[in-house]
């Protein structure tokens, strides 16, 4: 039995290594055919001068000829030596990673050789770290890549790219078994042919994306177009057979890492889909409210083991996945696991949301510990605070100021009262409830105009007049034609959406929900535009300073990510009605932490989370849409009484 499967392996591992060689071939005649035809019209300049040489084409005709394909022989080799440039300088694509030095993570490196040796393939030349739920290997042999210290000093073997939630998940025997088959295809990586074609995909997929350099003259601009238009030409007919290899090199890996922990393998990829669904969870739900509050949760790796418990815990499918705890994880491969984990939540920060590349004022990590208080309560109370700002300008009264408790303080009965208000049925000659009192109140009227028409909205707005406060002296300049280009586009879509959509059972929320959005919208073009004024000022600052020598430790350097941030927005815009249902549930929660006997909370799964006895309140949500959707306040107010909660008395705002 142990010779026929041995024998397959080597079987299916030849097929695959030889497709593989067989499509690198093909990708390489794809270059040779190119380079012909660049050659060809030398080629038939140097006939033509070789027959008049010997008196075989002799006469004015041929003289004519001789000059005709000579000019454009050297017009083409102009333009063939240009696109070989551009090719071959063009820096291809490096994922952002987080590298680790062989003294950062000795353990690792020595489970990674050992791998190799047993599957008798080239061992990678370093290993590095990505805030992903995936496993590659990647050529950074690039002079580019070099010059930028993403590289390692090594013989020319790819890199080992290893998603760092599978570090602190996963247990030893299971990484090696999920490591195994990416290991293996160092070999026919090596492979001078494979390692040649996928030299020239690289390339053309670089030159592609010249023509978007920043910093090109017009000129230099449209030479990249053309260069680019014919790489792409090239990438297009070389593209087949570029897939076919990778698979053929697939396979080929899969084949040979049969032989080593096979049984454990099977067990590990389904811990690699519960690692991708826990990862997923949790920079949707707990990471991203964080990130948008100006902080970054320092120890995301470590969250992932805390939310797959709680997912085992939960889902009596899951059961039994806690129980593996007991064993080593393979996060004690690393010498600094903390630094690590800090290094990769920092990074997925950037990728995911566009954040700073170091920690600052407006940029700070937070711990576990520290999330409900720093994360959760400022957000609730922010989120309170932007409505009821919103509230006023709309010249909402407060229903609460002949109430012999109320303060003058923010309270949520004002807000239960405005979208629980029923406006007068419209008649023919009566406009409709929003357009009543947006003319009956100039504020309104002010501030559910379109900024960008009237020159007395944006200055009208309490916020805009304190934006310079906020933004530094570098955005002044062109900060409004940021937010009026912005704010156009926003609020064209908002209004659609918020005020066309039928039915209208609250138009009360639909004109608050608008505002909100608007403003949101305001904030977030303030957003984008200090961050975008922050990475020009990095990117001049690394252009004009040598590179430290070191990264987010002695041992960890991180490689930067290509192109604009963030690479991979996590969620896509919400509705007028999401944030104003959002906005509402903030401010049932600060109330109910302010006069009842409730706290602010972290949910592993679900994100914020309110606890009222120390236990976590999943039934909020309906009532609110209640209020949201249909106006109606009775289910909200049922379970504000039945929790002690007192939506008269003021709250406290940031």
């Amino acid at each position: 039995m142990y010779g026929v499967s041995g024998t397959g392996a080597v079987v299916g591992e030849e097929w695959g290594a030889r497709a593989a060689r067989s499509r690198a071939l093909a990708v390489l005649r794809v270059r040779g055919r190119a380079l012909g035809l660049a050659v060809l019209p030398a080629a038939v300049a140097v006939v033509l001068y070789a027959g008049g040489a010997t008196g075989h084409f002799t006469g004015a005709g041929w003289d004519t000829a001789r000059w005709v394909v000579t000019v454009l022989a050297i017009l083409v080799l102009l333009a063939a030596t240009a696109v070989a440039l551009v090719v071959a300088r063009a820096r291809p694509a490096a994922t952002p990673t987080v590298e680790l030095s062989e003294t950062a993570a000795p353990d690792l490196y020595r489970l990674v050789r050992d791998l190799a040796d047993r599957l008798d393939v080239p061992a990678p030349s370093s290993i590095a770290l990505t805030p992903d739920c995936d496993s590659w290997l990647e050529d950074r042999t690039h002079r580019a890549h070099r010059s930028l210290r993403t590289a390692p000093d090594g013989d020319g073997a790819p890199v080992l790219v290893i998603g760092s939630p599978f570090l602190w998940w996963m247990r030893v025997a299971e990484l090696r078994a999920v490591l195994a088959p990416v290991v293996a295809g160092t070999g026919p990586a090596a492979h001078p042919d494979i390692a040649a074609a996928r030299r020239f995909v690289r390339g053309l997929d670089a030159a592609v994306a010249v023509p978007e350099t920043p910093g090109l003259d017009p000129f230099r601009r449209l030479g990249a177009h053309g260069v680019g238009q014919v790489a792409r030409v090239l990438l297009r007919a070389c593209r087949g057979h570029a897939g076919e290899m990778e698979r053929g090199v697939a396979a080929a890996g899969s084949e040979r890492a049969q032989t080593v922990d096979y049984g454990v393998r099977i067990v590990a990829q389904e811990q690699v889909g519960l690692a991708y669904a826990g990862w997923d969870r949790l920079l949707t739900r707990v990471a991203l409210p964080a990130w948008r509050m100006g902080r970054w949760p320092a120890k995301l790796d470590a969250g992932v083991v805390s939310a797959l418990t709680e997912l085992s815990r939960r889902d009596r499918l899951a059961d039994g996945f806690s129980s593996r705890l007991g064993e080593r994880p393979a996060c004690d491969l690393l010498e600094e696991p903390g630094a690590v984990d800090e290094a990769t939540s920092l990074l997925a920060a950037r990728l995911f949301h566009g954040g700073p590349a170091e920690a600052g004022p407006d940029w700070s990590p937070v711990e576990w510990s520290q999330y409900p208080e720093e994360v959760v309560d400022r957000k609730w109370r922010t989120d309170a605070a932007r409505l009821h700002e919103v509230l006023d300008r709309l010249g909402v009264a407060d229903s609460t100021a002949g109430s012999p408790s109320a303060s003058g303080g923010p309270t949520l009965t004002r807000v239960m009262a405005h979208l629980s208000t029923t406006p007068p049925a419209p008649s023919t000659d009566t406009p409709d409830p929003e357009g009543r009192r947006a003319s009956e109140d100039p504020q309104n009227s002010q501030d559910l105009q379109d900024p960008h028409d009237s020159e007395e909205a944006v200055p009208a707005d309490p916020s805009a007049d304190g934006l310079d406060d906020h933004l530094d002296d570098h955005l002044d300049d062109h900060l409004d034609d940021h937010l009026d280009d912005h704010l156009d586009d926003h609020l064209d879509d908002r209004l659609d959406d918020v005020l066309d959509d039928e039915p209208h059972a609250n138009p009360a929320a639909d004109a608050l929900a608008a505002a909100l959005s608007a403003l949101l919208a305001r904030e977030e073009a303030a957003r984008e535009a200090r961050a975008a004024a922050g990475a020009a000022e990095a990117a001049k600052t690394a252009r004009t300073a040598a590179p430290a020598p070191g990264g987010t430790s002695p041992h960890v350097a991180v490689s930067g990510p290509d192109g604009p941030l963030p690479l991979f927005p996590l969620q896509p815009p919400r509705t007028g009605r999401d944030l104003l249902a959002d906005h509402v549930t903030a401010m049932v929660c600060c109330a109910a932490v302010d006069t009842a006997e409730a706290a602010p909370g972290l949910d592993w799964l679900d994100g914020p989370a309110l606890l009222v006895g120390g236990e976590r309140t999943v039934d909020l949500g309906p009532r609110v849409l209640a209020l949201v959707e249909d106006g109606d306040p009775e289910p909200l107010r049922a379970w504000l009484a039945r929790t002690g909660v007192r939506p008269e008395k003021p709250v406290r705002l940031v």
